[in-house]
């Protein structure tokens, strides 16, 4: 499998755990568990993305076989970004709803 696709699904997962965490911290962000997952997972592949983007360094390089840094920090930066993004949209949506 390329580091590619394993970035990807990492990015993936750990966006999605984001999202979920942000709905648990803080009520008022909460969309659900199935929309805090989606939009978690949104959040931590264009993280990942964008993480990988500024720090090319942290992006696993094809061929090289799985890096285990490489993987940390995209599930780092994936989770942080699923969580911020979850954050936003709730936010958002709370200051609709009032």
């Amino acid at each position: 499998m390329s580091p590619a696709i394993i970035n990807l699904i990492v990015q993936l997962i750990s966006g999605a755990v984001g999202g979920n965490a942000a709905g648990k911290v803080s009520p008022s962000f909460d969309l659900g568990t199935l929309v805090n997952s989606i939009v978690g997972a949104i959040g931590g592949v264009g993280g990942g993305y964008l993480l990988s983007m500024l720090v090319p360094a942290l992006a696993a390089a094809e061929g090289a076989g799985i890096d285990v840094a490489a993987i940390a920090s995209q599930a780092v930066g994936g989770g942080v970004a699923g969580l911020v993004l979850t954050a936003i949209i709730g936010a958002i949506k709370n200051k609709a709803a009032a």
